[in-house]
């Protein structure tokens, strides 16, 4: 015997997975509509959902979002292995061949959680490690993930100044949307995401994202090297490097190349 449905954990299901389609945060009347929920049915489980968390509104657009929670869920999934056991000998040749540390960190709401770590003989120590956990806006892996999510995604994540958390002074200066957007801009414009002592001054690190079979980013990989190490025009033959890797890792999770 079918196991009954309950309407209302059904229908938040289908609104958390009509938005997570979704390239961008939608009108609650749109998600009423493609849903076939009465309105004030939809606003009901909007709020309730905004509550714990796992929708964001954005009340200058009227528009929800996918909020941290539900965000934390989905790096979760690669917490539990699948994804770090399929990048891990990905992330290994990559810095067995470019002789720099390797990364591979998910999104955890403002923050990106790393889950693998290779270190290069000889590198200089790092404060990134398996499950550490560093502001999104400060790394090249962050960095990535952002820069290839929809804008209004990304300003969701950052409402306000209180939004970005630092560890020293950024060189960057990402202390407010309008900065973010403008280095976001510049990783799209570049084709990787590049940081130069924002974690770990002297040090610099280029980062690109693994997508999803929605074009999303679930994760990144990111090289870490000395700055003076790698002159500037070696620095896109590193970034096609760690590209590469990037994309075997999305093919391999039956992701979505960018631009497909």
């Amino acid at each position: 015997m079918a196991n009954p449905k309950v309407p209302a954990a059904d229908q938040t299901l289908q609104i958390l997975s009509l938005l997570a389609s979704s390239r961008g945060p939608m009108a609650a009347s749109m998600i009423a509509a493609q849903l076939d929920l009465p309105r004030s049915t939809a606003y009901h489980l909007l709020a309730t959902l905004q509550e714990h968390g796992f929708v964001m509104h954005l009340p200058e657009e009227r528009r929800y979002g996918l909020g941290i929670a539900a965000v934390e869920l989905s790096s979760a999934y690669a917490r539990q292995e699948p994804l770090a056991r399929i990048g891990r000998p990905l992330i290994a040749t990559l810095v067995d061949r470019l002789g720099v540390s390797g990364h591979l960190a998910v999104p955890h709401g403002r923050d990106v959680l790393y889950v693998i770590e290779e270190r290069a003989t000889g590198s200089p120590p790092l404060i990134t490690d398996v499950d550490v956990r560093l502001p999104m806006q400060l790394t090249a892996s962050g960095r990535a993930v952002l820069a290839a999510l929809p804008k209004a995604q990304v300003r969701a994540l950052f409402p306000d100044r209180e939004s970005f958390v630092h560890r020293h002074v950024d060189p960057d200066g990402i202390d407010r949307y309008s900065r973010l957007r403008s280095v976001l801009d510049d990783t799209i414009t570049r084709g990787y995401a590049l940081e130069r002592g924002s974690v770990t001054a002297g040090l610099s690190s280029i980062g690109v994202p693994v997508l999803d079979h929605r074009g999303w980013p679930v994760a990144a990989i990111a090289v870490t090297f000395p700055e003076e190490a790698v002159p500037a025009e070696r620095m896109s033959d590193l970034a096609d490097d760690v590209r590469r890797t990037a994309q075997t890792l999305t093919k391999r999770i039956h992701g979505r190349a960018a631009g497909a």
